[in-house]
């Protein structure tokens, strides 16, 4: 794992978290998207050479409605970039870390995307992120 490439913020409204992220940073998002394959809209800020990703679900009982419903708004996940994320999910499986996909997704961001459980991981959602050439 190279850095962390971004914070996931689960929100229930992007509009609204989008207002308040860019009042709180001074400037706004970068980039907005929705992504099928998870089913939630992103949102991208820059904070120097970080990223923040503000996360809504499309769907009523997709995963981060039910993590808002659970947890509340707040951290959701961190994502480390990889230079090769088969090689490094099939190293972490081998460690036994138990990953969500046995594929990498196209993700947000222009990324193949891999989650890390977090029962395995001490309770934190990990994503894997590789930039797609």
């Amino acid at each position: 794992m190279r850095k962390i490439e971004h914070l996931g913020i689960a929100v229930k409204n992007i509009e609204t978290s989008n207002e308040l992220f860019e009042k709180l940073l001074g400037d706004g998002p970068y980039k907005e998207e929705i992504v099928e394959s998870e089913q939630v809209k992103t949102s991208f800020f820059r904070v120097g050479n970080n990223k923040i990703e503000l996360v809504q679900s499309i769907e009523q009982d997709g995963v981060i409605t039910k993590f808002i419903d659970k947890r509340g708004e707040g951290v959701h996940h961190i994502a480390f970039d990889v230079p090769d994320i088969r090689a490094e999910m099939k190293r972490l499986s081998e460690a036994g870390f138990k990953l969500l996909s046995e594929e990498p997704k196209i993700g947000a961001d222009n990324k193949l995307v891999c989650f890390v459980h977090p029962k395995t991981a001490g309770g934190v959602l990990v994503e894997l992120v590789q930039n797609i050439d």
